[in-house]
């Protein structure tokens, strides 16, 4: 990796805890705990459509682990390594098939895809399948979540450019 390539990654990535870190000293949305904006993933979906997957995912793995020790804990990193990883797959996959017009669809299913991995990972740690019954909910306000984002996104590729 060259030094151009590690510097731009670790400012997006230091952006994308920022944002992380702020959004996580709002006050809640909703009543509905877990839900959230997620308005770090405008940097990852960036880096998913202009930078390519790699740097996607180092920018995401470092965003998760240090937002895990800044803000979070050991709980938080699982929900969210677990979500991000389905996310980045979900974004991957549709990566070659989308026109740069139509990011702000690969950002819709990813966040979904991530609302999934949270599911799964909170059914696992607490043997409670009953979990599943939030997942419509959690599918909703992720879906306008990820079609706010991935519109952020595009813009931002839009604007600036790979």
């Amino acid at each position: 990796m060259n030094t151009r390539r590690l510097t731009r990654d670790a400012m997006l990535t230091g952006a994308a805890l920022i944002i992380f870190i702020v959004e996580a000293q709002l006050p809640p949305l909703t009543s509905i705990p877990g839900i959230k904006m997620g308005l770090a993933n405008i940097i990852t979906v960036y880096a998913m459509f202009a930078l390519g997957p790699a740097d996607a995912a180092a920018i995401l793995a470092a965003r998760v682990l240090l937002g895990a020790v800044f803000a979070g804990g050991l709980s938080a990193l699982m929900y969210s390594a677990a979500g991000g990883l389905l996310c980045l797959l979900a974004m991957l996959g549709l990566r070659r098939v989308l026109s740069m017009k139509q990011i702000w669809v690969a950002s819709v299913i990813g966040a979904a895809a991530h609302n999934a991995g949270q599911i799964a990972v909170a059914v696992a740690v607490t043997g409670t399948p009953g979990l599943l019954a939030y997942l419509p909910v959690l599918l909703m306000s992720g879906m306008v979540a990820g079609l706010f984002t991935g519109l952020c996104a595009q813009a931002l590729i839009k604007r600036i450019g790979k």
